[in-house]
């Protein structure tokens, strides 16, 4: 069994009903926390959020089911309302919902460009400063080695990586990035750690076309040095220590899980 290195701590993971986000709240339960899985809607969303807090309750963890639109301001705040009457003062925020939209860029809609920066974006903005706002309303912990609170943005190796045909998720990413640095140059010396994970190419459902036959993950491996694609349980490790005390001294800090993606492995013994 994982060490309850969070125990106690209250969780929301937005985003959570399915691949990264599932996986995060599995291992933030694991590890103790009582974990707000967050989905966006009614029907098969909602079914699929369920089975994780079912899952998580048959590991013998603590978890419920939260339906919030994250782009919608009133829909967080009564996300984050739900969870703190159920679990208490949150302790930490793993920021996770994101969406794809691809399209060539001469084709792209305006809604397209909005809806996924509406969801990765101004959805990571929302939920952060609502986490800022509850995290300040607590004092500040006794001791050098427990911050207020935690969030976690989740981020991606297109931060850095450019992503043709994916301009509008690439920007939302990118965006996350200095999102998450200004927050905690802002909130450090108020003891809320603020941090990023950015995974590489994970066995989720949002990717399978990327994975699920012999010739498309033989492609996709050659940009991965490590040679294997990420498990969602990689990232829910990651998450757990940058959930935890483990991880005090660490802010401002995008802790890319990518097998070795963002080496760029096609300049190995080139240029």
């Amino acid at each position: 069994m994982p060490l309850k290195v969070l125990d106690g701590r209250c969780a929301i993971v937005t985003g959570a009903s399915s691949g990264i986000g599932q996986a995060v709240a599995v291992a933030l339960a694991q590890a103790g926390a009582r974990v707000a899985v967050n989905h966006s809607s009614g029907g098969e969303s909602a079914a699929r959020a369920q089975k994780v807090v079912d899952d998580i309750a048959r590991d013998g963890g603590t978890a419920m089911a939260v339906q919030a639109d994250v782009s919608r301001e009133d829909e967080v705040a009564q996300l984050y309302a739900q969870t703190e009457a159920a679990f208490g003062p949150l302790d930490i925020l793993v920021n996770n919902a994101g969406i794809e939209q691809p399209s060539p860029i001469e084709q792209m809609t305006l809604d397209q460009w909005r809806r996924v920066i509406d969801v990765n974006l101004t959805g990571q903005f929302l939920c952060a400063r609502e986490a800022a706002r509850h995290f300040l309303a607590r004092e500040a912990p006794e001791g050098e080695r427990r911050a207020r609170g935690t969030m976690i943005f989740m981020s991606s190796v297109h931060e850095v990586i450019p992503w043709a045909f994916q301009a509008n998720y690439a920007a939302s990413k990118g965006g996350i990035n200095l999102l998450m640095r200004s927050l905690a140059q802002e909130l450090a010396p108020r003891r809320i750690r603020v941090n990023s994970i950015a995974p590489g190419a994970i066995r989720t459902p949002i990717n399978h076309e990327a994975w699920d036959t012999p010739e498309a993950l033989a492609d996709l491996l050659k940009l991965i040095p490590y040679g294997r694609i990420g498990e969602p349980d990689d990232i829910g490790r990651a998450a757990v220590w940058l959930a935890s005390d483990d991880s005090d001294y660490v802010t401002g800090t995008t802790l890319f899980v990518d097998g070795g993606m963002t080496l760029y492995p096609e300049f190995r013994g080139a240029g």
